[in-house]
């Protein structure tokens, strides 16, 4: 259910915006939408799982935030994280 290790890493360098950048807004949204994607899978083996539902309207309420913040400051990079994500139409 968590993000492994060697999974994180991976994410970091493909969205990060330098060799050790954890904290970037791409980052961030990178690894939300993949921690969403894991509980997701979750939810569909194990329906009343209410407190770990309420983790993921959570996160998906931080990366939406996110979201926010970058197409106010970065047009170009939210184009680009939604793009290679796939979570916007």
């Amino acid at each position: 259910m968590a993000i492994t290790k060697e999974k994180k890493q991976e994410i970091m360098g493909s969205f990060g915006r330098g060799e050790q950048d954890t904290g970037s807004p791409e980052v961030q949204i990178a690894l939300l939408t993949a921690r969403i994607n894991d509980l997701t899978d979750h939810f569909k083996a194990h329906k009343k799982d209410h407190a770990s539902r309420r983790g993921l309207l959570m996160m998906v309420s931080k990366r939406s935030s996110l979201l926010k913040y970058l197409r106010l400051t970065d047009r170009k990079s939210y184009l680009d994280v939604i793009g290679r994500l796939g979570i916007r139409k």
